[in-house]
């Protein structure tokens, strides 16, 4: 599975950014699919998931995000999507997609993912 995340770019705080993972390779209704942040200077972070079809499309949110963010998937796309809203100068961050198979209740774990994108620029201006 290859990754290709888009979208990201320089927005002021309170705007809004679609981000987009699409994949070439296997059908990515087969994974679990997870969007990760790093900010300068600090560890990859999780930020959003959802889970493969077949298991219903379940979402899961870090607390910093909740209510902010919407992961969604297109499966005839083959593709992810994180839409950000109302922004903040903290969401400034390199972000990336990535893939996985572990169980569910893991999927909040950054050494869970074997396959990633190669990272979207988001910058949040104050």
């Amino acid at each position: 599975v290859q990754l290709q995340a888009s979208g990201g770019g320089l927005v002021q705080a309170g705007d809004s950014l679609k981000l987009s993972c699409a994949t070439s390779g296997r059908t990515l209704s087969a994974f679990h699919m997870g969007w990760f942040r790093q900010a300068p200077g600090k560890e990859r972070e999780f930020v959003a998931a959802i889970a493969r079809k077949s298991y219903g499309d379940s979402t899961r949110y870090a607390d910093s995000v909740k209510g902010r963010f919407t992961v969604s998937r297109d499966n005839a796309k083959n593709t992810v999507y994180l839409q950000m809203n109302s922004l903040k100068p903290e969401d400034t961050a390199v972000y990336y997609c990535a893939v996985t198979q572990i169980l569910w209740a893991y999927v909040d774990g950054t050494h869970n993912y074997n396959t990633w994108g190669q990272g979207t620029l988001v910058t949040v201006s104050s």
